[in-house]
């Protein structure tokens, strides 16, 4: 079974803490070794901005794209994502996306670097209010601005892909009135199933799916349950709420991989060696293997590469 993750942190701890996507290290996530025994066939890297630093949004986001092309560079079995990619090729397709629209310096010349540096989606925010929107872990929701506004536009011109994860309520309501493309959320999970503001209603989760887009379900246990370590089985209960409000075809993984300590990692789910077992978990839960090979892969694969591939801003 051949897998797509939405979102990881990796880029972060390969520049601050020397991680080595080829090495796997204690308390690593993402390494080759363990996604080719998770069966991965694309990896979604996330260029996630310390708020602490003592250096600008914009040079953080430099350097960590550098380094994702470095590590490119250094490693024959991860390729850039193509539109005429298929797993089983040998190789691990690598997307680079940003996790927060301060990296460009409310500039939208700077998004158009970006965008011709490699990077395919962007998070408006993270957990900080910015010029662009505010986040859902906002004290009060202001809802996405009017650069935002001009943000999301170019973004949509360019096709770069609108990422909803991390943002309010108001926020999300803002894209979705701005534009018209296929949007979707890294990285989240169903309200309804646990109230956190972090996660999606179902009224988002039926208009993301209703314009094709995809909602990626994390591993993280907060997300997942009240209190303590999540299971294997707390995901399930996501994926298939995801499922019954917008339909199978909008399902996603989004790990959130070397975005979280270890104890907030749901039991047994701790790196890319344990993604079979939620595979195992879809199946016992009577998932049938058409709906799991969707939900593992290719609802992620199909709406990254037929939507923002295209190497042409649209007029």
């Amino acid at each position: 079974m051949y897998v797509a993750d939405a979102h990881c942190d990796f880029l972060y701890y390969m520049l601050h803490r020397e991680y080595d996507v080829a090495v796997p290290r204690a308390g690593q996530a993402v390494d080759i070794p363990g996604m080719r025994a998770g069966g991965a066939a694309m990896q979604l890297f996330a260029a996630w901005m310390d708020p602490d630093e003592d250096v600008t949004f914009l040079q953080q986001c430099m350097s960590l794209i550098d380094a994702y092309k470095r590590m490119l560079a250094a490693n024959s079995m991860l390729t850039p994502l193509t539109k005429d990619f298929e797993p089983g090729q040998g190789k691990i397709a690598a997307v680079l996306t940003i996790e927060g629209g301060e990296a460009i310096e409310e500039r939208l010349e700077n998004l158009r670097l970006f965008h011709e540096l490699g990077v395919k989606a962007m998070t408006l925010t993270w957990n900080d209010q910015n010029e662009l929107a505010s986040p859902a872990m906002a004290r009060r929701d202001k809802g996405l601005s009017r650069l935002g506004r001009s943000v999301v536009r170019e973004m949509e011109r360019i096709n770069m892909a609108v990422d909803v994860a991390h943002l309010s309520d108001a926020s999300i309501d803002g894209v979705l009135d701005e534009i018209s493309a296929p949007i979707f959320s890294s990285h989240t999970n169903a309200r309804a199933v646990l109230k956190h503001r972090r996660s999606l209603s179902d009224r988002h989760i039926r208009e993301i799916a209703r314009r094709g887009g995809v909602v990626g379900v994390n591993y993280y246990s907060p997300q997942l349950v009240e209190r303590g370590r999540a299971r294997i089985e707390d995901i399930v209960k996501h994926i298939e709420h995801i499922a019954a409000v917008g339909g199978i075809d909008c399902v996603a993984l989004g790990s959130d991989f070397d975005g979280m300590g270890q104890d907030a990692y749901p039991e047994g789910m701790n790196n890319w060696r344990d993604v079979p077992k939620l595979i195992a978990a879809l199946q016992k839960a009577g998932f049938g293997e058409s709906d799991i090979r969707k939900i593992a892969c290719d609802n992620l694969l199909n709406y990254i590469c037929l939507l923002y591939t295209s190497p042409s801003p649209r007029d």
